[in-house]
Formats: C-alpha cells, structure tokens, sequence
C-alpha cells in the first residue's frame, strides 16, 4: 500500500512545481545570489526550510526523507545516496544485515534525499513513463500502438438473447468517460510509475506497505506542508490538487470484479476492454457436467453460502464461495497495485480446499478466460506445445486505454496435485501441465463464456469419443478438456485440473508500472488489504452494544463487504418506448387496459444508447443491474465508508438522464443484462418514475460537509482520497453546481409528469398543486412506487393521489432546498421553501383520515368525490418515516400507535409492511403484504432515533440530512409520552431487526431481500446484499437501554 505515497506524489510534486514557478516571479530583494543557485533544488524550498524549522523547534532529528539545508551540505560529513522513504529503509536494512542491492533507480528513489522523495519519486522516469502512455499520446502512439490488428468475427455461440429489438437511435450524448474529469481525460501526469516501484520496494526490504503508508501519512511534517501548500498557492492551485485528486481516486476505482453478477470476473470502467472470468466443477461424472459448471451466480445452485468476507473497492479483498454441489470452497483474494498511468496492476489468489464431505481424491476442473472486447490486442506468448504449456501462462495485450500489459495465470505452488495417468489419451494430454485454447470471438458473444466453453469442449468431447470408443472412453477429468491451441485470438480460456487442494494466481500487470506484479507482492498486498479492511471499519461502522461482540462484527464486515463487492460497471443499450402514446397520459377511466394495449403494440419501442453505469446492486444472482430506488438505500452505508465513491456512483446515475429529465427506473444495459430479465420487463417507459431516493445522499453530503471531521479516519491512509470533497467543502460545491442543472431538470421532471388532479374533484387543500399520482399502475400493481402489489384503491382511477408520493416529494424538495442554499442560489431557496411548506400542509389536508387514525391513499368514488381509502401499513406511514411531520403534529401519537400494536404493523422481526388486521395480509403475491422490509425498516429506526434524542446533531453524525428532520427537534427536546415511547420503540426495533437478520444468516448464510412477519424465515431473493447491508448502519448507531438521551451518554 505504500505505493499509494508515490502516486500521490502527482498531487504534491506538481503542486509543488507550480509552488516554485510562483516562487520565481517572488524572489524578493532579499534574495541573495547564494540563495539564487538554489532555486531548483527541493532541499532548499521555502516548504524544506519551514519542515526543518518545525523539527527544530519541536526538538526532534530530522527525519531521513528531508533533505539537510544544501547550503550547510559541507558540514555533513555522511549523506547516502539513496534518496526518499524507501531509501531510508534500504539504510535500515543494511544496518540490521538487510540487503542493500536495490538501486535508488529501479525503486523509483533519486538522488539527493530531497523533498520530492517523500513519495518516493524518482524524477527522470517517471517523465520517461509519461511521454510513452498510450493514453497521453492517443492511438498510435507509444510501444505497441502497431499491434492493434482489424477485427474479424468468426462465429461464436447464437445468441439466445430474447426480448424487444429495434432500430437504434443515433446521436447518443458523450459518455460520462468522455468527458472532463474521468480517468480517461485525465492526463497522464508524472510520478505515477513510481507507485508500484514504492510498493513492490517495501515488500522487498520485509516491511508492511500499510505501515509504511500510515507512517508516511501520520506524519505532522506533512500536514505542516499540505496546509501551506495551500495558504500559498491560493484559489487557482486548489483546482491542480482537486484535479490530481480526482485523477488518482478515479484510478483505484478503475479495476475490480465489477462483474458482480459472476462468482468472480474482473473489468475495468472501460467501454469493451479487457475482461476475464472464472469457471470451475467437480468433474467425477459424465451426467452431471454441464450443471455443476459455475461461472455465473445463480440462485439455489447447490451453495452454502458465498460471498466477501471483507472487501474495499479501492483496495481488494477476500471471497469464500462455499460450493457445497461441487465439494470445494473456493477463495478468491483480489488486490489492486497502484502504480503507472494506467490504473496500476492487479492480481487474485485462486485456492480450492476440499469440504468435509468431500471424498479423498475430487477432482476439480478451474477454468480462466480473457478476453479483449473491441480495438485492441491480446494474445497467449507461450511456445505452442501441443501436450500442454509448463510453468507460468503468459499473455500480452494492448489497448488505446490500458496501455501495454501482461496477464500471467502461474502454475502454483508445489503442493498443487493433479490426476495420476489412469487411461492411455493421458499420453496426448497430460493433466499435470496447463491448456490454452484461443477463439476468435464476436464482442456481442462474450459474455456467453460458458456456452463458448461447452461448444469448444463438445468438438474435444466428440474426438475422444470417436478416438477410444463408448467402452473404452477416458474418465470425465480427462474427457472434459479444452484443446492445446495457441492461437491468433480475442479470447483464450486457460484449463487446470487438481486433485484435491489447489492454489494458483492470476496477475495483471500494467506496462506503465515500474516492475511487473509478483505472487510475493501479491502475498503481502492480500494481508494488507486485509488489515487496512478491519481497521478502517472499526473506525467508521464499529457496531454498538449489544452488537460490539465477534459474532457480530465478522457479520458486519461480510455484509458491508457484499454490498460494495456488489458494484459493477455496466455498458450496453436499452430498450425504451418512445412512442408517447396518449394512452400513457393515464387520464381517462379505465387507462389501466388502455395503458396495457399501447404496450402491447411497441410501435416505437427501440434500442437507445450505448450508455454506462457504474452502480451497486441489489442481489448478484437475481437482480445484477442498476435500480434506481434500491440505489439510495445502497449508497448510504457507502457514503460512510467512502464519500467519493458514493459521489461517484451518484453522478454516474444522472448522467444517465435524457433532455427531459427522466431516467430509468430499472438499467437493463446490454445482452448479458437483458439475458437475466424476461422480455415484458426489459421495456423502459419515459413517463415511468421511481422514489427518489438517490436525493437522500445529497442531505447526507449537506450535512457532512456542516460537520466536516466529525467521523474522519485519520488512521486511514486513503482518507484524502475517501472524502476529498469532504476535506474541501469548495470541492463538494462545484460538484454540486455541476450536477445542479440535471438534479433541477429531474425535480421538475417529477412534478410535471407525477402531479395529481386537486382541482377537478374541488378537494380542499392548502395548495391547488402540491398533489401526486404514480403513473403505470395497473389493477394489481405500482411497479413505479417500489411497493409493487400493496394494497391501492380499487379501481384505479384518474384521480387517486398516493400518500408516499407526496412523501417522496417532500424529501426531495427539501434535498433541492439544502442544495440550493449550500451552492447559495437563493432564489431557488426561496422557491423550493413555497414548494415544501405547500407539500407538508396538504399531506395532513389530502391524506389524513380521522376516522381511521392514519395517512390513506385518495381517490374518487362513484359520486364524483374524494374518499380515502386505508389500507394501515408502510404507506400510512411515510409521512414519519420521510421527516416531514412538524414536531408538534397530532398524528405522531397515532402514528406510534399503529406503528408499536402487535395486532398492526409491529412483530417481534421488524416493522410488517401490511397490517396483520388487514383483509389483504398475506394475499395474492404476498411481495409488500406483510414480509418485513429492511430499506422501510431503516427510514423508521432512524426516524424514532431523531425523534428521541435531546440533541439532534448527534442524529446528524449518523444519519446525515442535518435539516431533514428540524420538524423533530420540539419533540425531542420535550419529555413525555412520546419520546419515552420512541425510545422503547427504538431500542426494540434496532435489537429485533439485527437480531433477526443475523440468525437468518447464520441459518442459510445467506442475506434475504425480505424476511417473514410470522417467522421472521428469509425468504424470496437470496444473496439479498442491496438494502439488506442497511443493518450494518443500524448496528452501528447507539445503545439507549440504559440511556436517557442526554448529550454525555450519546
């Protein structure tokens, strides 16, 4: 990890030559010639003198990295040659026996000991590595930019891809990584290469490259030299360390397995590059082959859990896959190595061990594949041997984005096994070498890895068969292999067969990076990045008692780790209806059937794009795509942990919004995508909305940036990078800026396309125009609302207004007002506080029922006039659970009434979605009707929280929305009935809710997506890690079951 100290070498060493042009055009009259001859050298900076000047006063020795005064040069009797951090390190080793044989070159050092080596940057090369980067020079330029051949696709598996097809729309606006300020725009800089060199150095001389990292950053001297930076080179040099930020905190998110919906697959955030994937079986049996092949996730596929035990998207971390159908746990531990221009290097430790029940010799066939999609080049450099490769396989290839680079998949250690000889083809194939096939393979036929495989394997298959006959045919270990043919190619899959435990690596290496990545670099980056995991998370999400216990914490780092694991990178097009038929007005009676016609004709229903996503998911089996209203949910403990990821994720979603302000509810993108959704679902409808939840992490960002430092990692070395725009709130505002047009255009989106009729049915309310309808229901569902089959009033009808609408509205006006006053545009305040005040007042006149004591959905009844109609759950709720209820409101008794009755919506496993009195609990499909929820679950933990506590700000520290919820305050600061309620409603919600969730992972290791208000048993979707993760950040906020809500004991 301390390669990341080069690498930020970028941010400070051209600040820090910016510094010393400035400093030219100041050299004052009292400047001497003496002083003159020294103006290049970084030992003699303003920035040296005023870090020796510190240590001086502090009383302590000079640390090695800084440079005595070249001016007292001569009074120094003894100053080595090795430069930088590393070279102290060299020094240290060679005063305790170490070895010395590392140049200051090849480790990226210089020569002289000066400021610049604190990062370990070596000058010279890194300007060489720079003027070389393919991307810095375009296609064409650097080593191998003539190495791209023309593609041509030869066959490949059919594609069996079902669904809507179309002609598609031209004219797709630039991708987000076509514009300013992605890593592919970014220029490639100097001192990057060096990175990888610091990193791979400190393994080298046996020292941890975290520690080495956190030393280096800890480190007084360097906040002394960031802070002047700063004072000195004012506003116009804040934007070179923004930029230089950006670039390297977009480069550790450049690779990961951002394939979630494989059981491992790693890409880049690059339209068609490289990408890679992994298949394996237990192969003891002709019958069963085909289905006990993996590769992508599925549910009820013979698991017993799997998933990340702990994972960092900047750093890697560790899988277990228990495959109980195949007998082997398989571990994947992937780390990412910075260093070059390129997004740095990566690797992943594949290891098998047999499970307990495995018998005494399984044999298991592992199967990795690379391919290159699009322009580009990679190709297998090993001597072709036709009875299989010996050693490492190495690969080579090249891309306009990536660079030069190198794939190796290693033979592994001497205690690998393979099959012994049991049948003569063993001769003509012996197993205990490794096969490569290479296909030339359509992009449009990638992903369809597996069938690829079978086809090619069925032609080896028929061979054997043909050669040695039905009687005498090779066992299925040897049958079931691919061909020895190395090949011009874009896709070439790699075969090894083991008996018994298997360990083997599979490493990447950027070309731009100082020395290619090794396995013994790979050993220590894994326990780092294990080590950094823990750490970091103690820090930022420790659970609070009575959950601080081992039991508990081992569980909340696997389900922190699994949504985050979860975030992928999706590329393709979309199927959208486009057609505006009027019938999606909704306006008459009866639009439901109309509405069901229109799209029945998909008369302008068309692929559009290609457009990107980069997003976390809900489940990797069964929902391995964007959506938007499980994203907000998802991004919350996200923004906890890494601020600028959730930033990027969030603005990766509005770039995906089209000139009216609509994006799509559900980001079907591409053939694999489609290939998981029936083709009825695959339809995106422009006038389709979604709840807005992606603006509860816009009051998150508001409030962090109110209480900047109040929850910062100092212990952490990538915190600068995690909350960038944190630590410079002017950062956080121009991202706000940027992003305010489009978050405007969406608001109004909704309000134009989602409003409700007040004025044809004389409803009496406040406002004329704060009232709202999703629109695309049908008789028995709101796929729109996220509640899919609750109960709504029946028939629909033109008129109905729908209570957790109007909630979301609130939400987001309120968000717009936050984000409005902190990027200062005051007129849109003023605006967005009418539009707010008018929403809280006509959800009491819209939708409170007096008979029945709660929020109802409206509509019209066969007289012409507003009814409500009840149906007691989450939606006569929502006005609480959004914070919008004044702190002195009538209903909240009401409200924690229905909330706390068993006979309601309370059960020993959560908060039901439907009450237990209702005539439609556990009817039908049974999908809102009852089952707990955790996303709901949340909003009410965090709202009876807010609603408790003595001094609100506390709230803010944890939840964010520092406005959100001031309605609240009155009501906290006030004792009585409610707030002791809240308090015991709170303290059991919380208890039951992690309880609950966790025995159901210890039971099935698996999360659900929800769980059953009768039994709390999880159940629908497994592998649930989307908003199911929200009770990481329910078992971190505070134990009140002795606390009286007083400022001390919060």
């Amino acid at each position: 990890m301390s390669a990341y100290i080069p690498s930020l070498t970028n941010l400070v060493s051209n600040t820090t030559s910016r510094y010393t042009s400035v400093l030219r055009q100041r050299i004052t009259t009292t400047s001497t010639e003496a002083d003159d001859q020294y103006i290049d050298d970084p030992d003699a900076s303003h920035v040296s003198r005023v870090l020796r000047a510190y240590y001086k006063e502090q009383g302590k020795p000079l640390p090695a990295w800084l440079g005595v005064d070249p001016r007292d040069r001569e009074k120094v009797q003894e100053k080595s040659g090795a430069g930088g951090y590393l070279g102290s390190l060299r020094r240290s080793a060679a005063a305790t026996g170490g070895s010395t044989a590392a140049s200051s070159t090849a480790s990226g050092g210089g020569t002289g000991g000066g400021l610049g080596e604190i990062w370990g940057d070596g000058g010279s090369s890194n300007a060489n590595a720079g003027e070389g980067s393919l991307r810095r020079a375009g296609v064409g330029a650097g080593v191998g930019a003539g190495r791209v051949p023309a593609r041509r696709p030869v066959g490949g598996a059919a594609n069996t891809e079902g669904g809507v097809t179309g002609d598609r729309i031209g004219g797709a606006r630039p991708l987000p990584s076509q514009r300013a300020g992605s890593y592919q725009n970014v220029g490639a800089g100097s001192g990057g290469a060096a990175g990888g060199g610091a990193f791979i150095e400190a393994v080298k001389s046996n020292r941890q490259p975290f520690h080495v990292m956190r030393q280096v950053w800890r480190s007084p001297a360097l906040s002394i030299l960031l802070c002047w930076l700063h004072l000195q080179l004012a506003c116009g040099e804040d934007q070179v360390v923004l930029s230089e930020n950006t670039k390297f905190s977009n480069e550790t998110l450049l690779w990961g397995p951002y394939r979630p919906n494989l059981y491992f697959g790693v890409r880049p955030r690059i339209p068609k590059s490289l990408t890679t994937g992994l298949l394996w079986a237990k192969v003891d049996s002709f019958q069963d082959i085909q289905n006990n092949f993996r590769h992508t996730c599925e549910q009820h596929q013979g698991m017993a859990g799997y998933g990340w035990d702990e994972y960092d998207v900047r750093l890697g971390g560790r899988q277990i896959i228990h495959d109980a159908g195949n007998m082997v746990d398989i571990i994947t531990e992937f780390v990412k190595i910075p260093g070059g221009h390129h997004g740095g290097s990566w690797g992943v430790r594949i290891k098998g061990t047999p499970r307990d029940d495995a018998p005494e010799h399984l044999i298991t066939s592992v199967i990795f594949y690379a391919a290159m999609e699009g322009f580009g080049n990679l190709q297998v450099t090993n001597e072709e041997d036709e009875l299989g490769i010996q050693g490492t396989v190495k690969m080579e290839g090249s891309s306009n984005e990536l660079g030069d680079f190198t794939l190796e998949v290693t033979e592994g250690p001497a205690t690998n096994v393979h099959p012994p000889q049991m049948h003569k083809s063993y001769a003509s194939k012996p197993l205990d070498r490794t096969m490569v096939a290479s296909l030339q393979v359509d992009d449009a036929n990638i992903w369809q890895a597996k069938a690829l495989l079978f086809q090619h394997m069925k032609t080896e298959v028929d061979e054997m068969i043909a050669l040695y006959g039905q009687e005498n045919a090779p066992p299925p270990w040897q049958i079931f292999t691919i061909a020895n043919n190395i090949a011009e190619g874009n896709m070439h899959f790699v075969q090894k067969v083991f008996n018994g435990a298997f360990e083997f690596d599979i490493l990447f290496s950027s070309g731009s990076a100082p020395e290619p990545l090794t396995s013994e670099v790979l050993s220590v980056a894994i326990q780092s990045a294990t080590d950094s995991f823990s750490d970091r998370f103690s820090s930022v999400l420790a659970p609070k008692a009575p959950f601080n216990k081992p039991k508990y914490r081992a569980y909340a780092h696997s389900m922190l780790s699994n949504l985050i694991g979860g975030i992928g990178y999706f590329y393709g097009d979309a199927v959208v209806d486009r057609s505006y038929a009027p019938e999606y007005e909704e306006e008459n009676e009866g639009f439901w059937e109309e509405t069901a016609e229109a799209r029945q004709r998909q008369g302008a229903v068309k692929l559009e794009g290609p457009a990107e996503l980069y997003t976390s998911i809900p489940s990797r089996p069964f929902f391995p795509r964007g959506f938007l209203w499980d994203e907000g949910f998802h991004l919350i403990p996200i923004a906890d942990w890494d601020m600028d990821l959730t930033l990027e994720i969030v603005r990766s979603w509005f770039n995906l919004m089209d000139e009216d302000g609509w994006i799509g509810r559900e980001q079907i993108l591409g053939q694999e995508a489609r290939s998981k959704v029936p083709p009825e679902f695959q339809v995106q409808y422009p006038h389709y909305a979604n709840p807005p939840t992606l603006f509860l992490i816009f009051e998150i960002l508001v409030d962090k940036l109110h209480n900047a430092g109040s929850s910062r990692d100092s212990s952490d070395p990538l915190e600068s990078i995690r909350s960038a725009h944190l630590q410079n709130p002017k950062n956080a505002k121009d991202y706000l800026r940027d992003l305010y047009p489009l978050l405007k255009r969406h608001y109004f989106w909704f309000r134009k396309t989602q409003w409700g009729d007040i004025k044809s049915y004389d409803r009496e309310a406040f406002s004329a125009k704060e009232a709202y309808r999703w629109r695309g229901r049908s008789q028995a569902h709101v796929l729109t609302s996220g509640l899919d089959d609750y109960p709504r009033p029946q028939p629909p009808h033109p008129g109905e207004l729908h209570t957790d609408l109007i909630s979301w509205m609130g939400m987001m006006t309120r968000s717009m007002r936050q984000i409005a006053e902190t990027i200062d545009e005051t007129d849109d305040v003023k605006e967005f506080q009418g539009y707010e005040t008018a929403i809280i007042r006509n959800i009491d006149d819209l939708h409170w029922d007096k008979k029945a004591q709660t929020y109802c959905d409206a509509t019209i009844d066969d007289y012409e006039e507003s009814v409500h109609v009840c149906h007691k759950g989450y939606i006569s709720v929502f006005p609480f659970l959004t914070g919008l209820l004044p702190a002195d409101s009538p209903r909240l008794g009401a409200i924690l009434d229905l909330i706390s009755d068993p006979e309601e919506l309370w059960s020993p496993y959560g908060i039901r979605s439907l009450s237990k009195s209702s005539p439609n609990y556990m009817t039908g499909e049974d999908y809102w009707r009852s089952p707990v929820w955790l996303n709901i679950n949340y909003l009410a933990v965090k709202a009876l929280f807010v609603g408790l506590i003595s001094f609100p700000y506390h709230a803010h520290q944890l939840f964010g929305g520092a406005n959100s919820l001031l309605f609240l305050q009155d009501l906290a600061q006030a004792s009585g009935p409610h707030q002791k309620r809240a308090r015991k409603l709170y303290t059991e919600l919380r208890i039951n809710l992690v309880e609950n969730v966790f025995k159901e992972w210890e039971r099935t290791k698996f999360a659900w997506e929800q769980y059953n208000a009768e039994t709390g048993e999880g159940q629908r979707t497994q592998h649930f890690t989307g908003w199911t993760s929200l009770v990481v950040k329910i078992m971190a906020m505070p134990d009140l079951r002795n606390s009286k809500g007083t400022k001390d004991e919060l």
